[in-house]
């Protein structure tokens, strides 16, 4: 699979001209020209969108998914062999691969950036199999080439292999993007006899918590400062007495094409608003999407805009992309994903 994608890359063009040559080359032509790829048939579905139909024409990643293998003839006698892997509970990545194609599309170095993150060959392969509406076949590349066997349940049961996503949607995806978004912080204790005088504190994710004491003004924004900024804090380790002084938090890989904010902490009174844009490590970052969690169903959706449209996704529904008449409010949210804007 990934060396399929890989080999379909011909030097000297672009990502998105090798996409859409491999989309005529695997999906056919349709009658009136080259098979648009998902991206483009969504961005057409907004474009002659009417108020009485505001849903995408076709479902997009569907909740669970089934992926069949056919052994040879040889297997079991002469009879072909049909083994399936059914997958169950895929709302736990579904809403972040669907962010994640939007984000690749919507920015057009991020596909070279995140390359340097996630490897060439799985962005290329990814891009490859939304846009050709592979989609249980990109939840197992999601599987198999970024978590851990540890990260999921698995059992045989008959001739299907069943694999079982149900928890928590940040353990099994944003938990993966560590060389993406770990952050480091150092501090010094004014006291030179402090025992931990120097201290680092690395995060593989970027998990902001609500300030204690509610204050007035943006609640977010000031958290994501409390967790970035730098400051100085009476040391905490016991009998010091000293000051400790904070560096700015800091990308360790650089700053990242875009982020995921961990909002599980967070009660929906504390999220009257939403920030449209952050500062984070000197560069400003954008609000591109959120993962939303619905506690009675415990299942994951997703909200994201494409070309200043917002569209809600839901891949449990029979209709499971709708073009939303205003944007979301985010009263139940797991995530806020924000996308790091174009320097001009």
């Amino acid at each position: 699979m990934r060396r399929g994608a890989a080999a379909a890359a011909a030097p000297g063009l672009s990502m998105s001209e090798r996409r859409r040559r491999r989309v005529r080359r695997h999906g056919g032509l349709r009658s009136r020209g080259r098979m648009k790829t998902l991206f483009e048939e969504i961005k057409a579905s907004i474009k002659n969108n009417y108020n009485q139909d505001r849903s995408f024409w076709r479902p997009v990643l569907p909740w669970g998914g089934v992926f069949t293998i056919k052994a040879g003839r040889k297997a079991v006698s002469c009879t072909p062999l049909y083994v399936e892997i059914r997958l169950k509970n895929t709302c736990t990545i579904d809403g972040f691969l669907m962010l994640l194609y939007v984000i690749l599309n919507e920015n057009e170095s991020f596909p070279r950036e995140l390359s340097l993150h996630f490897g060439r060959e799985f962005v290329d392969c990814f891009l490859y199999l939304m846009d050709t509406y592979s989609f249980t076949t990109v939840k197992l590349l999601w599987i198999w080439d970024k978590m851990e066997k540890q990260q999921y349940k698995s059992e045989v049961h008959k001739a299907s292999l069943i694999i079982d996503l149900f928890g928590n949607e940040h353990d099994n995806f944003t938990k993966n993007l560590e060389n993406l978004m770990s952050t480091i912080q150092e501090s010094y204790c004014s006291n030179w006899r402090c025992p931990t005088r120097v201290q680092e504190d690395q995060q593989r994710t970027i998990s902001i918590n609500p300030p204690q004491e509610i204050p007035h003004g943006n609640l977010i924004r000031l958290a994501v400062d409390e967790l970035f900024c730098s400051k100085i804090e009476l040391c905490e380790e016991r009998g010091c007495g000293g000051l400790r002084e904070f560096s700015q938090r800091i990308f360790c890989h650089g700053a990242p094409p875009f982020v995921v904010l961990n909002m599980q902490h967070w009660k929906p009174e504390d999220l009257a608003y939403v920030p449209y844009y952050l500062d984070l490590s000197d560069h400003k970052y954008l609000l591109e999407g959120a993962t939303l969690f619905n506690k009675e169903e415990h299942h994951y959706s997703a909200a994201f805009q494409i070309d200043g449209h917002w569209m809600h996704y839901d891949g449990l529904r029979n209709v499971n992309l709708i073009l939303l008449n205003k944007p979301p409010e985010f009263l139940l949210l797991s995530s806020l994903v924000y996308i790091r804007a174009t320097e001009k």
